[in-house]
């Protein structure tokens, strides 16, 4: 079975599917190597550097989740290499809740969605976060492009296994630069339109003062 498989098809996973009628199915999903990390082809690392953000799972000692959204400029997550996620992590709210997550349990779940293309992919990994002091080449690599404030840590994830996840159900949303640049085309033209109609509008006004009667 694949990797992500091995690790989210757990008995209990797979009981509820033989239940649902979904276990043949799952079985497709789940052929090919289990044993290794999954190395990341050119479409994930590509993928993951165009998003401007993501959710980041935890779990704490009381056994429960917690998710924080991570944002900043398309390629604020680093692909480190073709196992290893990292970025510079600035201070937010300062409650610590995911950095005290990752300290006593380093596995880790990140989901990545791009709205306007309707894809989305989920990580399992394990997370690691040092002070930005601590590693002053790392810092380095995750400098630029990165969220914009006070760097506190660094954070890196070694991914297990990753899945694409279907498209159904993503809403198609846009952000503020993919308007942007969808309508640039149209803005130029409206612009080229109102300069074209300006001068046609001072060529009639000077014709129409030409036959005006002199005297």
């Amino acid at each position: 079975m694949s990797r992500y498989a091995a690790l989210a098809h757990t008995p209990s996973v797979r009981r509820v599917q033989e239940e649902m009628g979904s276990a043949t199915a799952a079985g497709r999903q789940a052929r090919g190597p289990d044993g290794e990390a999954e190395p990341f082809t050119g479409p994930v690392a590509d993928f993951i550097r165009g998003l401007d953000g993501f959710l980041f799972s935890s779990v704490g000692e009381t056994g429960w989740p917690y998710i924080q959204f991570r944002g900043g400029p398309p390629g604020f997550v680093h692909v480190l290499d073709e196992h290893t996620l990292g970025y510079s992590d600035v201070r937010g709210n300062r409650q610590y809740i995911t950095t005290g997550n990752v300290r006593g349990n380093d596995r880790v779940a990140l989901f990545f969605i791009d709205h306007a293309r309707r894809t989305r992919l989920k990580l399992f990994g394990r997370a690691t976060a040092v002070p930005a002091g601590e590693n002053p080449e790392l810092a380095g690599r995750l400098d630029s492009p990165r969220t914009e404030g006070r760097v506190e840590q660094l954070v890196t994830v070694r991914v297990e296994a990753y899945a694409w996840n279907c498209p159904n159900h993503i809403t198609p949303r846009f952000s503020q630069d993919e308007i942007s640049e969808a309508l640039a085309p149209l803005s130029d033209r409206l612009a080229a339109l109102e300069e074209e109609n300006a001068a046609l509008r001072a060529e009639l006004a000077a014709h129409h003062d030409d036959r005006r009667p002199k005297g």
